[in-house]
Formats: C-alpha cells, structure tokens, sequence
C-alpha cells in the first residue's frame, strides 16, 4: 500500500485561516499583519522502517499572534539527498494537498486581496474557502466577468459572453461545493447586474 500520510483540511475566510488537523483538531490562526513566504524544506519521512529526507515546499507564516508553517506533501516529494542542505520542515506541520497549498500561497504572497486575483485565481481560491467568504469571492468573480464582457463590447469587437468568463468557477465547481456556492454567488450578481444596466 502506497504511504500518504494524513493531510489537513484548510478553510479560509477573508481574515482567517482555519486548520482542520487529521485528528479532527481545529486551529485558528488571525491573518491580519501576518508576513508569508515560501521555501524549500525536507521531511524526514519514516516509512516501513526506513527514514527517507523528502523534499517539500513550507509557506511560512509568522505574525505577532501567528506562527505555522504548512508543506506539501513529502509522498509526492523526491527523495532529498543527505548531501543537500535545506531547512527541515517542523514536526507538527499541517501537510495540505498540493492544489489547496497553491491556492493559498499564490493568495497570500500577493498580498491577500481579492482584487489582484484574476477569475482562474479566484476559482481556485473558492475551493479552500469558507461558504461565506466562497459568496464573495463569487460576487468578485462576476464583477471582473461583467468587466471583461463589457470591455470587449461595441461595434468594433466581439460581444463579450458573460458567462464563458466564468468558466474557470464552473469547472471547479464540479469537484469543489464550496466553488459550486462561488460559482451561484456569481450568477446571482450578474443576473442583478445585468437587468440594472438594461434598465439604465
């Protein structure tokens, strides 16, 4: 059987990081003045009796009430050589699935605002969002969606169609309920958006 250690669930909300360990633990970290970056690290993976140094990515955070670090997956990681130095990664670090580890990297690495997000961004950032934080990343989506169609209207270019902006949310939103709460958040907006602007 292939080795995977437990992962942790992540959910979060404009201000918040919530961390659901494997055993069910809930952690709660305030994002507010917390700096963030990333580096490579090691695990040192004890698997069938053997320790095997894995490579991994650690986003660090570290803030006046908040310190975590949380890796990738070393599973998924290559064998590091003992020759190679790079910092170990803590013990206790929350291991999230690649795609969950992106999504909020790439979040806060640019600063954690919405609005440096495009709409493929924000679909991904749906997906580990709480339900009510997922509405407001959808309404952002559709403004940016409503942005690009009207910008791409008038007599010399093509009409812009909403909703195949959009599509990156759709797509996410067939493996992810919380892109799928995003995602009618969106529509809801544009439908509104749209009979305002034909009532103008």
């Amino acid at each position: 059987m292939p080795w995977r250690p437990a992962r942790a669930e992540v959910a979060l909300e404009h201000d918040e990081l919530l961390i659901e360990m494997p055993g069910k633990r809930m952690v709660r970290h305030r994002l507010h003045g917390v700096d963030s970056s990333t580096a490579d690290g090691v695990v040192a993976a004890k698997h069938e009796a053997r320790v095997q140094r894995r490579f991994v990515r650690m986003l660090i955070l570290e803030g006046r009430d908040c310190g975590v670090v949380l890796i990738t997956p070393p599973d998924q990681g290559a064998v590091a050589p003992n020759v190679v130095r790079v910092p170990e990664a803590p013990p206790e670090a929350p291991i999230l699935d690649v795609r969950a580890w992106e999504a909020l990297a790439d979040f806060l690495l640019a600063g954690g605002r919405l609005s440096a997000c495009s709409i493929a961004d924000l679909a991904r950032l749906a997906c580990i969002a709480t339900p009510q934080f997922a509405v407001l990343i959808g309404e952002v989506a559709a403004q940016r969606a409503l942005e690009l169609a009207w910008s791409g209207t008038g007599p010399l270019r093509g009409s812009g169609d909403i909703e195949s902006q959009l599509q990156p949310l759709v797509l996410a939103s067939r493996h992810s309920p919380r892109a799928g709460e995003a995602l009618v958040s969106a529509l809801a907006h544009i439908a509104g958006a749209t009979r305002r602007r034909r009532a103008l």
